[in-house]
């Protein structure tokens, strides 16, 4: 889904004496690993309704899958980042690899949905530190000018490209040898990344200068967002008034309050507060948490009515987001030529726009809807919205940012990006279980009213969802600028 952070590194480089490694090779190495990571995020969202049967799980603990991966994802990749500079990018990216397989492994044989959930969680750790890793060891290997460029364009496709596989990989999967193997097929791929690293990638490290690790501030973050999280999700059952809720919220408060205390007294924090007095760049993450909210619930929710609502199997739910994914990637294409051409914001808005058109679309989706009448047309128009708002948010969030803040304008951009997703499917899903729970209990076991009782749930999902893409745009339109190329001349992309 994202690109995490860019450091201002040095030329490529030998990591061994005679050793001398070819940026292609380089380049399709770390992409694997990419591809790997990327994949995680869509995958699992057809298998849902397979895990929720086979571990007998509740319907309000289901986002956990999802926000476990994502929330630790957000949180940590920052640190991962700042790792990778001092430990080593090769050796952080062999670490991500061997946590993120391990994980997979347990995700697998899981019996339970709290070991699924706590190797998710792993997972997201692993991750945080693969990307960071790999993207450096990009930008270190291709010298700054169109080789970069050109290599950063085949990354970012990839990127795109593992969302589509992630959905039809975990259809045939889940339809054929079963869900356990969306996590299964990471293992011999990832054991087989860590051996061959030292053969594919050079190793390199920030000697410039020594660097403090802000573990602290990572923890803090992490827990915060993991406890408001969790929180939400029980106020399902519990309710707003219960002690344990306001514990809970009280608690995150605490923590989270705890993180900016502690990145504005830290010497080197992962996230210096300073760099939001840049209103464009404020603007675009908090947008960004919003847009990524309303996108997590388009694939959470969709996936889910499909398969309980309109009876699709895995591989035909994962097959029903391919014109998605592809329309994601055209209207990103275009956006990015009608940005240099006109202004980024015009299109920001448009595509903001259409994400909540999309959104609203599905929440009129009738439980007995055909593919091609109702739910494909809702899907190419949020595609196209999609595809228009991610691309122009990237280029806001680097409004104003100077060379040497990069780095730390895209870790921020690509936390913002997971950890809007992780809240948003929260937010949502607590509501619109609460509403299922509510009009299930009223049905009184007659099967047409659970369905419909079902079917008024993700409705709801889906209009909370675009109110997000809507309040977005609201954000957007008031505070920022046009963001014409001509107009643009300290933006830093890359």
């Amino acid at each position: 889904m994202a690109s995490p952070e860019t450091p201002a590194l040095k030329p490529p480089r030998t990591s061994a004496p005679g050793r001398v490694y070819k940026p292609g090779i380089v380049l399709a190495f770390i992409c694997v690993a990419q591809f790997m990571v990327f994949l995680d995020v869509t995958v699992v969202n057809v298998a849902l309704a397979h895990i929720q049967k086979s571990l007998d799980m509740a319907e309000t603990d289901l986002q956990y899958i999802v926000t476990a991966y994502g929330t630790v994802l957000g949180g940590f990749l920052l640190l991962g980042g700042r790792l990778a500079d001092v430990v080593g990018r090769r050796r952080m990216l062999q670490i991500g690899l061997f946590l993120f397989a391990a994980s997979s492994l347990v995700a697998g044989v899981s019996q339970s949905p709290g070991v699924l959930i706590g190797a998710r969680g792993f997972q997201g750790l692993g991750s945080a530190l693969i990307a960071p890793a790999a993207l450096s060891i990009l930008t270190s290997t291709f010298k700054e000018g169109p080789e970069r460029t050109r290599a950063l364009g085949i990354w970012g496709a990839l990127t795109g490209l593992a969302s589509v596989a992630g959905v039809l990989l975990g259809g045939i999967l889940t339809q054929g040898p079963g869900w356990r193997w969306i996590f299964f097929i990471n293992v011999p791929i990832g054991i087989i990344a860590v051996l061959l690293a030292p053969l594919l990638a050079p190793e390199s490290r920030d000697t410039e200068r020594r660097h403090r690790i802000d573990v602290t501030g990572a923890i803090l973050l992490t827990t915060g967002l993991l406890l408001l999280i969790y929180t939400l999700n029980e106020t399902v059952n519990r309710g707003w008034g219960d002690g344990r809720t306001i514990g809970g919220l009280a608690g995150a408060a605490v923590l989270l309050a705890a993180f900016l205390i502690v990145e504005g007294r830290t010497k080197e924090p992962l996230m210096p507060l300073g760099i939001f007095r840049n209103t464009a760049m404020r603007t675009a993450n908090l947008a960004t948490v919003l847009l990524f909210g309303s996108t997590v619930t388009l694939f959470f929710f969709a996936s889910l009515f499909m398969q309980v609502v309109l009876g699709y199997s895995a591989l035909k739910t994962g097959l029903a987001y391919v014109p998605l994914a592809l329309v994601v990637a055209i209207a990103a294409g275009i956006a990015s030529t009608l940005t240099t051409k006109i202004a980024a914001k015009p299109v920001m808005l448009t595509g903001m726009f259409l994400s909540a058109a999309g959104l609203v679309m599905l929440a009129r989706l009738p439980k007995d809807g055909s593919y091609l009448t109702h739910v494909l047309p809702a899907f190419i128009v949020a595609g196209a919205g999609l595809g228009a708002s991610f691309v122009t948010l990237q280029v806001a969030a680097f409004i104003g940012v100077r060379q040497h803040e990069a780095g730390l304008a895209a870790g921020l951009i690509n936390t913002s990006q997971e950890g809007g997703g992780a809240l948003g499917v929260a937010v949502v899903a607590t509501a619109a279980f609460a509403k299922i729970k509510d009009l299930r209990d009223a049905a009184a076991g007659n099967a047409d009213r659970i369905k419909d009782a079902q079917a008024s749930g993700f409705h709801e999902a889906f209009v909370i969802g675009a109110g997000f893409a809507v309040t977005a745009l609201v954000l957007a339109l008031v505070l920022l600028p046009m963001m014409r190329a001509s107009e643009r001349p300290d933006t830093v992309i890359g």
